[in-house]
């Protein structure tokens, strides 16, 4: 995959989708004063080389589902294969090796109790190369996930973010309870967020106007959002650090807040465990990680300890394990490739 720079409209693209996944071609381009085959043409550019994927994601708080966070210890010798083995489980969202190479960090989401502990319980402790594991359940999210990632790119001006913003209005309420249907349009939405209504109505075996009308009633009562995802090196950023803060409790919220505005806090979420903040940070550069750290996180109230880890590798993101080009979506599952010897 191409690593150079996205330039000035690839940025305004990126920054049009991540307002509204599935806007259309036109309407991108009428906002941004261009052709609709220019838009389609730099989508399908960066789409096909690997570079950027819109995905429909389930928000786990509206199904009653449970996020956590997984620090999952390993001998070196098969911490890769460990991680690649967690990133075909279709219940992780993001799996990565943290500095030293010997700690996966793992994001999952457990449907119930039972997902849950076959997997904290069962498979991960029996894994004979696996020699710690600490969980983090994930309480509140204040950036990241269906609130977005402020630094992602700021290439649009408010009145042109207005104009693509989707019109939902707000039917929050109850958990939603996901119908067969729902789950099979979410099992291609996680593929292909920008996926025609052809290809949906197809997996639900249904017209497109019913598949239409299933789309937007997930979009409405917030179960589904859409996501970007892109290699942060084309949007200049070499280094991501996971940051797990420790923070006086009287100002987790005020900490929460103030990281969630900062442009270099893609992720921001409040869980349970010895730390109580964990921080996703993309930075420049090793030079500028410091820097964030120094004036950015060390300005904020409260904050007692902090602990840093670059993240060397990545085996998923946001849902799609990661291939030697790019995401691979195989849909494979389980911890066979490292849970028997010989």
């Amino acid at each position: 995959m191409e690593t150079a720079a996205l330039d000035g409209l690839d940025r305004a693209i990126v920054h049009a989708l991540h307002v509204d996944g599935r806007a259309s071609f036109s309407r991108i381009a009428a906002v941004l004063e261009v052709s609709d085959q220019t838009v389609a043409r730099r989508y399908r550019r960066l789409r096909t080389t690997g570079a950027l994927r819109v995905v429909g994601r389930p928000v786990a708080q509206r199904m009653g589902w449970v996020e956590w966070v997984l620090r999952v210890q390993a001998l070196p010798e098969a911490a890769n294969a460990i991680a690649d083995a967690l990133a075909r489980r279709d219940d992780t969202l993001w799996v990565s090796l943290t500095s030293g190479g010997t700690q996966i960090v793992c994001v999952v989401q457990a449907r119930d109790r039972r997902r849950r502990d076959a997997l904290l319980l069962g498979q991960l402790p029996r894994t004979p190369q696996v020699t710690g594991i600490s969980a983090h359940c994930v309480l509140r999210v204040f950036a990241g996930g269906p609130t977005g990632w402020h630094g992602r790119t700021d290439a649009l001006t408010p009145a042109q973010i207005a104009a693509l913003a989707p019109d939902l209005d707000d039917r929050q309420g109850e958990a939603v309870v996901l119908t067969e249907e729902d789950e099979q349009l979410l099992s291609v939405l996680l593929q292909d967020g920008r996926a025609g209504y052809t290809d949906l109505a197809k997996a639900i075996g249904a017209s497109e106007m019913t598949a239409r009308r299933r789309l937007d009633h997930l979009r409405r009562t917030g179960a589904v959002f859409f996501d970007v995802d892109i290699d942060p090196l084309l949007l200049g950023y070499d280094t991501v650090a996971m940051l797990w803060l420790t923070v006086e409790p009287s100002a987790l919220r005020r900490t929460a807040d103030a990281l969630a505005a900062h442009p270099e806090a893609a992720f921001v979420a409040a869980t349970t465990g010895p730390t109580n903040l964990l921080v996703f940070a993309a930075c420049r550069d090793v030079s500028a990680l410091y820097d964030y750290l120094e004036a950015g996180i060390g300005a904020l109230p409260g904050v007692r300890q902090v602990e840093s880890a670059p993240i060397i590798r990545s085996s998923k993101r946001i849902g799609a394990a990661m291939g030697s080009d790019g995401p691979r979506t195989d849909g494979r599952s389980g911890l066979a490739p490292v849970t028997r010897r010989g």
